[in-house]
């Protein structure tokens, strides 16, 4: 059997292994005489064996050279996205009505429940009539006078035609017949319309709801003495299905959305206004733009926004501050970059890598003002087609060497030291 003598073996193996392991078989030499130079450099081959296997590796070992880093890019395109907007607002009630007593009396009962639903034309209160019916009554009979009277006039003045042609009579005592029994016509019609404004008095006794809601506190008990036209309600009715929503939007965001649909970077939209209540949970209901204000508000500098809410479950009370969002145009110019991709530099300006000519990184500045999902809307600073790594971003620099894959493909993992594990678990 040959054995390669420690010195050979120790010159196929690098300079620094080369001096390492001359010493170790000198003293194992010494100290184990020929079986200990035996084993020794039988040592030292396997050792100069695995170092020449991670030379070959290719990069593959500790001293092997680095090839390009492998980045997955998206190749972007120009896009719709719509212009979203997250507005303060505040809900109204969408219809409101104050209860008044249109003629005055004693209450004499409250005919409903605070807090309650009442419909339009319930009877709410009711007033002490006793007054009202005498007038009404009054009235019927100054109606029967008048058409009493009405009667003899219009006879009169019949009999006195003939008489005044045959010149029996003078023409004037015919003219004054006739005179009278017209001022009687007038009398009944007078006499008429005295007799309803005492049964629309009498109506009044009953004060009805004029919308249909939930009415509030009453503000009288029975026994209290109400006044035609009193500055003080009875009682408040609001209706609470639907409502409305006032958002508010500063008067410079809504010259620049008019200004880019004047040149043609937006189109307008109907999107759907969602809400956020004050808990920070959604809405489960949609609404609609109704109108936008056309004054701006001196005080503020916002411009309000109706939308209108159905509000089934009375969930929207008036007054409550909510978060709408919603799209009032679509910009047509936009590209989509994911998240992922974009970057801030130290002055605050976003920033992407793209893969330029030869496979070298490129940094590019971009403005990303806004986002979409989890994306950025990019108006400026790159163009359709280009791709912008979106992995691998981690350690990459501008003019860096790179392998561009897209974006999701399998990535490549290192094996260094992979051999020498697996032959130290097979010993």
């Amino acid at each position: 059997m040959f054995i390669l003598p420690a010195s050979q073996a120790a010159r196929a193996c690098n300079p620094i292994q080369q001096s390492k392991l001359a010493a170790s078989v000198i003293q194992s030499y010494a100290a184990l005489g020929r079986s200990g130079l035996i084993l020794s450099a039988a040592l030292l081959l396997a050792a100069c064996g695995g170092s020449g296997q991670g030379q070959a590796g290719g990069g593959s070992g500790r001293g092997g050279q680095r090839g390009p880093a492998q980045v997955g890019f998206v190749v972007v395109q120009q896009g719709s996205a719509p212009l979203q907007q997250e507005l303060p607002g505040r809900v109204a009630a969408y219809q409101v009505s104050d209860v008044r007593p249109q003629v005055s009396g004693v209450i004499q009962r409250r005919l409903f429940r605070e807090g309650s639903i009442v419909r339009q034309g319930q009877t709410l209160y009711q007033i002490d009539a006793s007054i009202y019916a005498a007038q009404q009554a009054q009235a019927a009979a100054n109606l029967q006078s008048a058409r009493a009277s009405a009667v003899a006039a219009r006879t009169r003045a019949q009999r006195y035609e003939p008489l005044a042609r045959m010149e029996a009579i003078s023409k004037q005592d015919y003219t004054d017949a006739l005179a009278q029994a017209r001022q009687a016509d007038a009398a009944i019609a007078q006499s008429s319309a005295a007799l309803r404004a005492a049964q629309v008095n009498m109506r009044f006794t009953r004060v009805p709801a004029p919308i249909t809601g939930r009415i509030g506190l009453s503000s009288v008990t029975e026994g209290a003495l109400v006044t035609a036209n009193q500055a003080d309600a009875l009682a408040t009715i609001t209706r609470l299905d639907p409502v409305y929503v006032d958002i508010q939007q500063s008067a410079a965001d809504l010259l620049q959305l008019r200004q880019a649909l004047s040149q043609g970077g937006a189109v307008p939209t109907s999107a759907q206004v969602r809400l956020k209540l004050p808990d920070g949970s959604d809405y489960g209901f949609t609404g609609t733009v109704e109108f936008s204000e056309v004054i701006v508000d001196q005080s503020t500098g916002t411009v309000t926004i109706r939308a209108r809410f159905a509000n089934p479950q009375a969930i929207l009370l008036p007054g409550m501050y909510v978060t709408a969002s919603f799209a009032q145009a679509v910009q047509t110019s936009a590209i989509l970059v994911p998240q992922q991709a974009v970057s801030r530099n130290p002055q605050g300006g976003a920033t992407v890598f793209v893969v330029g000519p030869g496979n070298r990184a490129v940094q590019r500045t971009i403005i990303a003002d806004r986002t979409i999902g989890a994306s950025w809307v990019v108006t400026g600073g790159l163009a359709p087609g280009e791709k912008v790594v979106t992995q691998g971003t981690a350690n990459l620099k501008d003019g860096a060497q790179i392998k561009p894959v897209p974006a999701g493909a399998p990535q490549k993992i290192g094996t260094r030291g992979q051999g020498a594990n697996n032959r130290r678990q097979s010993r």
